[in-house]
């Protein structure tokens, strides 16, 4: 099959050690993520909205370079933004690992950068959705709400059921076989029309959809977020009824790459940092104390852990997530 032609594409040598996949990983909701995709070579595809219009931005290593191919009204916009998607604003300056376990894990992921992807509104949805339910419900309301009212995303995506993903290498571009096709989130004027019976059969419950339809009606003004940036930044976003600390939190790590935003009312967080840090369970305060060294890095630190792999032990069955499509 031959590729649809890129709108536009660039090369990219980065001045540090990169794990491309560890640095696109937060921005992946989900294996069947209808945005960001993995394909069998190896490339990764990601489905965005831009200032000028939708975008699909296909990359793949090759040798010491990224190598970018994008499409769509928002291809050259997708593209110039492509050193900050992968971290080269990210500054470690400073960071100093406290603990054995994060220095370890520092070590053995020297490629490990956060990225930015300079916008709020593609990445506030999914966080609004995964607020007090589980990853698998809000991956699914995600992938409905992208599919349905997203638009689809340009370029050469193709129709099929997902296969397993390999790690991104370094292999040629080649479309990304086997996978749904890519769709760019719902425009805020798109989740403004969503009618409230689809919303109940996408699983969203009234609580999240007022959020989302409160910061719909400000997106615009919320974009100023990611010039602020840290506190002044996640303090704009908690004017939105509904989005707190943690929302604001989620947001920022992604939209600016704020290394300091800690995700405070986390189900599991402060239990992983309490385990793997002072070897027992702690409370967000206690949390935020054992954090404290490493502020105002803060990010860094839980990104290191986990990078480690560190978990909270298991006491009990997981908690039984409620599918509001049954409501």
């Amino acid at each position: 099959m031959t590729l649809a032609a890129p709108a536009a594409e660039r090369a990219w040598t980065p001045p540090f050690a990169l794990d491309l996949a560890a640095v696109l990983k937060p921005l992946r909701r989900g294996p069947a993520d209808p945005c960001l995709r993995i394909g069998q070579d190896g490339t990764a595809w990601r489905a965005s909205n831009t200032p000028a219009g939708p975008a699909t931005l296909a990359l793949r290593r090759s040798g010491g370079e990224i190598r970018a191919s994008a499409w769509g009204p928002g291809a050259d916009l997708a593209l110039a933004a492509l050193p900050d998607l992968l971290g080269a604003r990210d500054d470690d300056t400073g960071f100093v690992a406290h603990h054995p376990l994060i220095a370890e894990s520092r070590r053995r992921a020297p490629g490990l950068r956060i990225g930015r992807t300079g916008q709020v509104w593609d990445v506030l949805i999914p966080a609004v959705l995964e607020q007090k339910v589980t990853g698998k419900e809000a991956w699914r309301s995600w992938r409905e709400l992208c599919r349905r009212f997203g638009t689809p995303a340009p370029g050469p995506a193709l129709p099929g059921a997902p296969e397993p993903e390999p790690a991104l290498s370094g292999a040629p571009l080649a479309p990304p076989a086997a996978l749904t096709p890519l769709y760019t989130p719902p425009t805020p004027r798109a989740l403004l029309a969503i009618p409230d019976w689809e919303w109940h059969r996408a699983g969203v419950d009234g609580a999240r959809r007022r959020t989302l339809l409160a910061a719909a009606s400000v997106a615009t003004r919320l974009e100023r977020a990611v010039d602020l940036g840290g506190e002044a930044g996640r303090e704009l976003l908690r004017k939105v009824p509904g989005i707190g600390v943690w929302t604001a939190a989620e947001i920022a790590q992604r939209a600016w790459g704020d290394p300091d935003a800690v995700s405070v009312g986390d189900f599991h967080l402060h239990d992983v940092v309490g385990w793997a840090l002072a070897g027992r369970k702690a409370s967000d305060e206690e949390m935020l104390e054992i954090l404290a060294p490493y502020a105002p890095q803060r990010q860094r630190a839980i990104r290191y852990l986990e990078c480690s792999g560190a978990r909270k032990p298991r006491f009990g069955p997981r908690f039984a997530g409620r599918d509001y499509r049954a409501i």
